[in-house]
């Protein structure tokens, strides 16, 4: 059964009062605001027809960071960061050797499980060379192959179902130099990932340094469409990085779509959209962007050091009418949550995980059908459909150029009485199911909402055509 506050957003949707957010969205990614990195090409869109929300849901994800195969990263991090600083900031000087090596596998399947059995999605990381302890494609110190491959496994057949893989970046510490393969030998701000390394460095050095680390989990047999900034990485080279970002996921898993997690806004009103950049030759044989995904909350399940979780309420109450996560949902953008992976399971006594399982039950009490949970790469590829597909209102149709296939493409029409709807494509015609209610929305439908229709659909690349009769 949908709650109260289910209904009132599916009504929401379904009258437009979302519309108006959106165009605030597209108004601040025009004017800047949301320091979109040269957001390329758009066609110009067509009267009487609008790209709505996937079914008219707002997509919901969590963004897991730090996460890797058997490593603790926070107990190896610790020191080094500490290093880096001169042992001058005290939030370096915890107590990190008391702290576990290893988060044991037998939760990484409890936590794949539980999210997959509420229909959790989001972006799992695997740093490839974990704060340089070993290569996962070249063995750890400490663990055995056998367990290094058992634990590769669960993240291929229990994790990447319902997540996204993503480096974030190659030790999540120190950096390494490509030419030998160890960590660069001055321990400095400057050579840590999480700094100033990439400051002042071409797209070109970044992006090598990516593709890095793309290939390491290429290696180890886990396919990546985005990768992950560890802390402050091409904070100070935006352009450079978007550049980077695109050309090494493409390169190393020849991927279409490219997406990166760099931003979080957990305040305020700035715009949380993805944002589209770089787009070029969006109506030719090859069409390219690169997406920015940012995430709406802070680490409030415990972060990556082991502090004290700050807890569900921050996200959602348990009433579901405050929280940062309500407030974004309401506003119809995308809600991208962010979590760390040492804080969730925090040293065995899994505080975060307690956490992260309240939110994400309030949501689901909540919010129901309001809500779409995707991973990461669904995000980016819906945005980029919802930007870049031209559109052109026909006699009896909609004709759409997609230079990216999404699912559950929706649109909503200026229609007022039509008595059947198909979509076209490939010389074929696939007729659309009409539904009486938008809370039944699902690819390969449509409903009547006053003097429009609402088409659900899933949209090829290339030419197709939404027709009607």
């Amino acid at each position: 059964m949908r709650s109260a506050g289910t209904v009132a957003l599916m009504n929401a949707l379904s009258r437009r009062r979302f519309l108006g957010a959106s165009a605030a969205v597209a108004a601040g990614l025009a004017s800047g605001r949301t320091r979109a990195q040269s957001p390329g090409e758009r066609p110009a869109g067509a009267p009487g027809v609008r790209v709505e929300l996937p079914g008219l849901r707002v997509p919901v994800a969590w963004i897991i960071d730090d996460s890797t195969c058997l490593v603790n990263v926070n107990r190896f991090a610790m020191p080094q960061f500490d290093e880096a600083f001169g042992g001058t900031l005290p939030v370096y000087q915890r107590n990190w050797r008391d702290w576990p090596h290893e988060i044991p596998d037998a939760f990484v399947r409890r936590f794949a499980e539980w999210s997959d059995a509420q229909g959790v999605r989001g972006k799992y990381s695997i740093v490839p060379y974990p704060a340089c302890v070993g290569r996962l494609d070249r063995g750890l110190p400490g663990w055995s192959a056998a367990a290094l491959r058992d634990s590769l496994r669960l993240v291929r057949e229990t994790v990447m179902p319902g997540w996204d893989i993503h480096p974030e970046m190659v030790t999540h510490t120190r950096v390494i130099d490509l030419r030998t393969g160890h960590p660069h030998p001055e321990v400095s701000p400057r050579f840590m990932e999480n700094w100033e390394w990439t400051t002042g460095r071409s797209a070109d050095e970044i992006g090598a340094y990516m593709a890095h680390a793309l290939g390491i989990l290429r290696d180890v047999g886990l396919p990546c469409e985005g990768v992950t900034t560890p802390g402050g990485f091409g904070n100070r080279a935006l352009p450079q990085l978007a550049q980077a970002a695109e050309e090494a996921v493409r390169s190393v898993f020849r991927v279409d779509l490219p997406h990166y997690f760099r931003h979080v806004f957990d305040r305020g009103d700035e715009s949380v959209a993805p944002r589209v950049e770089r787009a070029a030759g969006i109506d030719g044989p090859d069409p390219r962007c690169v997406v920015s995904l940012v995430g709406c909350t802070g680490d409030w399940t415990g972060g990556w050091d082991n502090v004290e979780p700050v807890g569900a309420d921050a996200f959602v109450t348990a009433d579901g009418r405050a929280g940062r996560v309500a407030e974004v949902i309401r506003r119809g953008e995308p809600a991208l949550m962010l979590a760390h992976w040492t804080g969730i399971w925090w040293n065995g006594e899994e505080r975060g995980f307690r956490v992260y399982q309240e939110v994400v039950r309030r949501l689901n009490a909540h919010f129901g059908t309001a809500i779409r949970w995707m991973k990461l790469g669904e995000v980016a590829r819906y945005w980029a459909a919802r930007e870049l597909t031209r559109l052109e209102r026909v006699p009896g149709g909609v004709d759409l150029t997609a230079p990216f296939a999404a699912s559950g493409f929706t649109l909503r029409i200026d229609l007022p009485d039509p008595t059947s709807l198909w979509v076209r494509s490939d010389g074929s015609d696939r007729p659309l199911e009409e539904v009486g209610q938008a809370a039944a929305l699902r690819p390969g439908t449509w409903w009547r909402d006053g003097a429009s229709v609402v088409a659900c659909f899933d949209l090829p690349r290339g030419r197709s055509r939404l027709a009607w009769s």
